[in-house]
């Protein structure tokens, strides 16, 4: 027996429109979930006017006070009142939904924020007057003059005073001021010419945040150097520049190399027609793009921005508008998987810069102090012990043990390598484990069992591709029963699951028979591989699980057999191991995302050996 619904009365209610004010409200929770919300559609709205330089303040996280300043085409006075009421826009004429140039376009951000907070739009557009409206609440007042230069000014204080419940749901002050700043870069990001200014008004003195000028060149340029002031010099260095199209479809950016890895998913940033968003098809496949390059705790970085005709993709999912809906999500998977595999191919043996760093980070004192330079004539006199010559002959025995006793810790090879080559001539092996190589400039240092096991990876990938994936017959077909739209729509992808060794077939009603496996997987539980396939294909479209299940035998199959730590290399064959790595694509990293080999500088070395 059921129990009765607390919020359902037994006495049918009657059906009542609501009011304005609280229709405002209920459709703010959607717009405006949180401070960071307001500050995106704001400054949204600033892009839209054209604005090149935009100044955005808060205070207390943005609970207290946000104000968005922008030089853009601004308001006119009679046009005030009319911003503020909903679905009220000049972006759009409603006419097409699927023709979207702007940010903004549904009218909703400014009532919204009016509704559940104390609002001021001041604005001036060419040849007209400056002036001003506010709403409290919802309430509005009469438009008045007001004294500003073009441009609009939109104050926000007191957000959500009207919905105080809502107030217990944000976060510390810290935590909102840190969304406030992750929506401005991501905008910064995608508009690179436009410069930015983030205050936080917290406290008696205001205190610069973020303050970016607009970039200037060449659109490639201008990111770079906008990803330089945002994200750091380190990723652009460690990032390679993607540049791909396919059919209307354009795909431009930069990934950071598998070895310049995050803990967590901070340093994706994607673009869709210049609109940030947080795209599930997309971000699954980027990660998709760094299979097998990747250990399952890390996470790649990019900015990739993607650009195809507004009407093969739906903005008006959602309200925020951070989702959006492809007409052809597989064409869009598509480009993104190739063209960063494509590139991250292209980088070779490359690696990040950033691991040399951290070694030599691991040479210094723990507790970060600078050494100072001691000489050896600033060391402390001792007492004459006797004669120079007794002082010599005490030496000696010592100085002789030295010279008879075997280096411990290598082994240095007299063959003379190619120093002018990108890693370098080989010198010396260490612990039978790492290699030690002279370049140009510095040395590498190599890990002889990781390198390899990416270049017999690689090259058992190529020989499956060469001749296909052979498969195992089963004596008897499994026979795995499915609902009636999953065994559709796994049959509808059995011509590409069979060129991985995978033979599915329809066996009567809506059961599939399973007749081959890939041999590679040896004895197959065929009921769980269908089960994982087909949840991949309803979320994403396609599957990958069986081509990475393949891959992680072949994985194993190269750690296995390739060369052992602990086992000693002559000089050819570590010179060879060099130039094998540098032909190979992603030998800069092992199967499991750790850095084969890493580099210091001569001028590093200098300088810890106190030379510079």
């Amino acid at each position: 027996m059921h129990a009765a619904r607390p919020n359902i009365g037994q006495v049918r209610p009657p059906i009542r429109q609501l009011d304005e004010t609280a229709a405002n409200r209920i459709a703010a929770g959607e717009v405006v979930e949180r401070p960071a919300s307001a500050v995106k559609e704001l400054v949204e709205n600033a892009l839209d006017a054209g604005a090149r330089r935009i100044q955005v303040a808060f205070a207390d996280g943005g609970k207290t006070l946000i104000r968005v300043i922008d030089d853009g085409h601004g308001i006119a006075p009679e046009d005030l009142p009319l911003a503020l009421a909903r679905h009220a826009t000049s972006k759009i004429d409603g006419s097409d939904l699927l023709n979207i140039h702007s940010f903004g376009f549904r009218g909703e951000a400014l009532p919204s924020m009016g509704a559940v907070g104390r609002l001021t739009l001041a604005s001036r557009a060419e040849g007209c007057d400056a002036a001003q409206i506010e709403v409290r609440s919802g309430r509005l007042d009469p438009v008045r003059p007001a004294a500003r230069g073009s441009g609009t000014t939109v104050e926000l204080r007191d957000l959500f005073h009207a919905t105080p419940a809502r107030l217990k749901f944000l976060r510390s002050d810290r935590a909102e001021a840190q969304a406030i700043a992750d929506v401005v870069k991501r905008l910064a990001l995608a508009e690179p010419y436009v410069g930015f200014t983030l205050t936080d008004m917290s406290g008696d003195t205001p205190r610069d945040i973020l303050r970016l000028d607009a970039e200037q060149g060449e659109m490639f340029d201008a990111l770079e150097a906008r990803l330089g002031r945002l994200l750091g010099r380190d990723f652009v260095e460690n990032a390679v520049r993607i540049d791909a199209s396919r059919d209307e479809l354009r795909l431009s950016g930069h990934a950071a190399l598998p070895t310049y890895s995050r803990g967590a998913a901070v340093s994706q940033f994607l673009f869709v027609n210049g609109r940030p968003v947080r795209d599930k098809l997309l971000l699954g496949a980027l990660r998709a793009a760094y299979t097998d390059l990747l250990a399952r705790d890390r996470y790649p970085a990019a900015v990739l921005h993607l650009d195809c005709p507004p009407e093969q993709v739906d903005v008006n999912v959602h309200p925020a508008k951070s989702e959006v809906r492809f007409r052809d999500p597989g064409l869009v998977r598509g480009l993104v998987v190739s063209a960063l595999r494509h590139a991250l191919a292209g980088a070779g043996h490359r690696s990040s810069s950033t691991v040399g760093q951290a070694a030599l980070g691991a040479f210094r004192a723990e507790d970060g102090a600078k050494p100072s330079r001691i000489y050896q004539m600033d060391w402390p006199a001792r007492p004459a012990a006797g004669t120079l010559s007794q002082m010599f002959h005490a030496q000696a025995p010592e100085a002789s043990a030295l010279d008879e006793a075997p280096a411990p810790f290598g082994r240095t090879e007299p063959e003379a390598g190619p120093v002018e080559a990108p890693l370098g001539a080989a010198r010396a092996q260490l612990h039978e484990t790492y290699i030690v190589a002279q370049t140009q400039d510095g040395i590498v240092i190599v890990d002889q069992h990781a390198a390899h096991e990416r270049l017999v990876y690689e090259r058992l990938k190529r020989q499956m591709e060469a001749t296909g994936i052979a498969s195992q017959a089963l004596l008897i077909p499994e026979i795995v029963p499915l609902p009636h739209a999953e065994a559709q729509l796994l049959l509808a992808h059995a011509e590409h699951l069979e060129s991985l060794g995978l033979t599915v077939e329809p066996f009567g009603g809506d059961a599939v028979a399973v007749r081959a496996t890939p041999a590679a997987l040896g004895p197959v539980d065929a009921a769980a591989l269908l089960r994982d396939i087909l949840d991949e294909l309803a979320d994403l479209g396609e599957s990958g699980t069986l081509k990475a299940r393949i891959d992680a035998v072949l994985s194993r199959m190269a750690c296995h057999g390739s060369v052992r730590a602990g086992r000693r290399m002559g000089g050819e064959e570590m010179n060879a191991l060099l130039r094998e790595m540098e032909a190979t694509p992603h030998s800069g990293q092992c199967n499991h995302g750790r850095p084969t080999w890493i580099a210091l500088s001569l001028s590093d070395i200098e300088r810890l050996f106190g030379r510079r």
